[in-house]
């Protein structure tokens, strides 16, 4: 079944890439828009700001002095950024402020061809999430976006995802299981598969305290950015299936009942038998190859959990990223997330009428 399928099926155990979710219908996902200039989504990218970033330094370097050195934009940390932000000199705050002010329009830009698809039409509210949402400058970008389209009079919110990017990625998973899993359990693992980095981490379920999962936290987490390795696809499918290994002796340590479930995130279209096929572009190798499948492989890898066999379950990153939200939108019933990273990975959510306590 593709992202934007047919009838979905009301299933009792985790599939890949269900549309059909515990709390929550998957409208669409990972929907590629395309424009004259190309893919919409490449306009509210990270690589996107850096290039407004660049255009500004570029015109002050004809008339004058670049405020912000020689380094080329896509070089500059983004907490450097910040800093320059905060507490910098005023002409170098000035440019990543305009920066921020072109961005910030096409972001508008972007989320006004989103609602006019059919899928996303009366979304109440859209979170934002991704590694730029992780800095100041994503934050003001994101805030400037939003009043940007209240001055239009777009009938959307827009607000920056809850938890910290990096382990929204991984909690969100927790939201791909039905209650019953999760009962008896003090954690599970999920990892986030990204076009720059892996992570993989113990996710605290701490259902004793909320049985929403609104209280859910990563315990542990490692980080493993492959971008600068230039490694294979087999070689980061070993490295991912031995990070997960090392938490699962971390999480013996530390006590914790492991459910025997491992939940993946990953870019792309995912199909109910976990091949990816298409939009995994950015991962090292061909993940979209018929003869590969993600899941299959980890779970031969890691055959048990504790006593138990292991069930993986895989979804669209976007898609894992917008579930770490549920326990905060609860007054919405239409919603969507945008993620802004290497690309820009998109969901649209509706929630069920009556969805069963956790």
């Amino acid at each position: 079944m593709t992202a934007s399928g047919a009838k979905t099926q009301l299933r009792t155990l985790p599939t890949h890439g269900a549309l059909e979710l515990p709390s929550v219908h998957v409208d669409t996902y990972n929907c590629e828009l395309e424009d004259e200039d190309g893919f919409v989504g490449d306009k509210a990218s990270k690589a996107a700001f850096r290039n407004i970033l660049n255009r500004v330094r570029k015109a002050l370097r004809t008339s004058g002095e670049d405020p912000l050195g020689k380094k080329h934009s896509k070089d500059i940390p983004k907490k450097k950024l910040d800093v320059l932000l905060a507490e910098g000199e005023p002409e170098a705050a000035a440019v990543i402020q305009s920066a921020i002010e072109d961005f910030a329009r096409q972001l508008a830009s972007v989320v006004k061809r989103f609602l006019r698809i059919k899928a996303w039409r009366g979304t109440d509210c859209i979170v934002l999430g991704g590694g730029f949402r992780a800095s100041r400058v994503g934050e003001l970008a994101i805030a400037r976006a939003a009043i940007l389209l209240k001055e239009e009079h777009v009938n959307v919110e827009l607000a920056p995802i809850h938890h910290d990017p990096d382990e929204a990625g991984l909690i969100g998973a927790a939201h791909l299981l039905p209650a019953w899993m999760l009962d008896g359990h003090d954690a599970i693992l999920a990892a986030d598969v990204g076009g720059s980095n892996i992570r993989a981490g113990i996710v605290d379920l701490n259902l004793e305290r909320q049985r929403d999962l609104s209280k859910a936290r990563v315990l542990d987490m490692k980080l493993w950015r492959h971008k600068d390795d230039h490694v294979e696809r087999d070689e980061a499918v070993a490295r991912l299936s031995h990070m997960f290994g090392s938490l699962i002796k971390a999480a013996k340590k530390r006590d914790l009942n492991l459910a025997p479930v491992l939940g993946i995130a990953c870019p792309g279209v995912i199909e109910e038998d976990g091949s990816i096929t298409r939009g995994a572009q950015n991962l090292p190798g061909n993940w979209e190859s018929s003869r590969f499948n993600l899941p299959a492989a980890i779970r031969e890898a890691l055959p048990r959990i504790g006593r138990h066999e292991t069930l993986v379950v895989m979804h669209n990153d976007a898609v894992v990223q917008g579930l770490s939200e549920l326990p905060h939108l609860k007054d919405y019933a239409h919603w969507g997330v945008l993620t802004i990273g290497t690309g820009l990975g998109n969901a649209r959510f509706s929630r069920k009428a009556t969805t069963s306590k956790r």
